[in-house]
């Protein structure tokens, strides 16, 4: 977001963002956010508001107010007078990133209620199903309250975005949206990433990028390790999450000498990482809503040139498949992800791979296309 709202301001938009103080995915505020401080600053250009947030920590408990906090919190404030352009006028529209959970358009929607303004919604996260993978059963009290939610807040928006085409079948089944309501604008990289040059060691290191937590299905990857012993293989964790110390654990429990995790990194230090890899893996769990999803993390891969091995399901499978950038087995199949893992070290076409990913994502994923298409979407209405 922060890269779409400052290309925004460079081409001529007045943009003012609405969100809550930092804590994720740590769960905790971030140094320098505590007791109020900088809930209202400029960067860059971007007049940015932050709303009262209650943290993640860790629990079920603290994630539901984590997620009660916000909508409530923003909703207020878009009420307000204090919520206005620069000039004291009206926004001309209303743009909703929308992640977990659904709620968090309630701000978006409530400003519109109020002054009649169309509002555009970027759907990251599908809801309820997203409930659903996290181990909500489908069915239960709860999942059909927050289908509630989802449908009056979906039915709601003016125009739809979403960044896999499998949503858009999802949403007009579920919610019967208009397929013409909604548009694919998928996500590009994070950051400026260039191609880097392909190495050729005779050893091979493979690195997972991104947030580590339970949907990320890190674990696969750490047990398909313990069948590749005798392989020349090394393997990198680079990122933070919830399940970041337990898979710690799992990996001296397996003795894993040949796994080195990093923890969480800021973005400017990310193509050291992608540089060490002769191929990038993402792993998801097995769940039929995962595999609507493209995790971030591909395009970034595309982006420096990288090949890519995924034990994942869906969308992405026919994104690496379509670029022919690398192989791609079921989620959570530890035998297929070591088996495409030795494939990997025995092909001749290592370097065809990476080349095919760059190719691919200018095609697709490039940031100046994206930002046309999104600036056109959050003008015509």
């Amino acid at each position: 977001m922060t890269d779409i709202c400052e290309e925004l301001v460079r081409r001529g938009h007045e943009v003012s963002i609405v969100t809550g103080v930092p804590n994720y995915p740590e769960g905790k505020i971030y140094p320098g956010y505590e007791r109020g401080k900088r809930r209202e600053e400029t960067v860059n250009g971007v007049v940015v508001h932050r709303c009262w947030t209650i943290p993640r920590k860790t629990g079920a408990l603290w994630r539901c107010l984590n997620y009660l906090s916000f909508p409530l919190s923003s909703s207020l404030y878009v009420r307000s007078k204090a919520c206005c352009a620069s000039d004291g006028g009206l926004f001309d529209v209303v743009f909703v990133n929308q992640l977990s959970p659904v709620m968090m358009a309630n701000a978006g929607v409530a400003y519109k209620k109020k002054h009649h303004v169309p509002i555009v919604l970027y759907c990251l996260d599908l809801w309820p199903e997203s409930l659903a993978a996290g181990g909500i059963r489908r069915g239960s009290a709860i999942y059909r309250v927050f289908h509630r939610i989802s449908e009056r807040i979906y039915t709601q928006i003016d125009r739809i975005l979403v960044t896999s085409r499998m949503f858009t079948s999802y949403l007009n089944r579920e919610f019967g949206l208009d397929k013409g309501a909604v548009a694919y604008i998928p996500q590009y990289a994070e950051g400026l990433f260039k191609p880097l040059p392909y190495k050729d060691t005779g050893s091979y290191d493979f690195v997972f990028a991104g947030n580590v937590g339970a949907l990320q299905s890190v674990d696969t990857i750490l047990r398909a390790v313990a069948t590749l012993k005798n392989e020349p293989v090394r393997f990198h964790i680079v990122g933070g999450g919830s399940e970041l110390e337990r898979l710690k654990s799992l990996s001296r429990e397996l003795s894993l000498e040949n796994v080195t995790f990093y923890g969480r990194r800021p973005l400017e230090e990310m193509p050291k990482y992608y540089a060490m890899a002769d191929a990038m893996l993402v792993t998801l769990k097995a769940d039929p809503v995962l595999s609507l999803t493209l995790p971030g993390k591909v395009q970034s891969y595309m982006a420096v040139g990288k090949p890519i091995i995924g034990a994942i399901d869906g969308e992405a499978v026919e994104v690496i498949r379509r670029a022919r950038c690398g192989f791609c087995g079921p989620a959570e199949n530890v035998e297929t992800l070591a088996e495409n893992i030795r494939r990997f070290v025995a092909s001749k076409d290592k370097r065809q791979m990476g080349e095919n990913a760059r190719t691919y994502y200018d095609q697709q994923f490039a940031q100046e296309r994206i930002m046309d298409a999104l600036e056109q979407e959050l003008t015509v209405l």
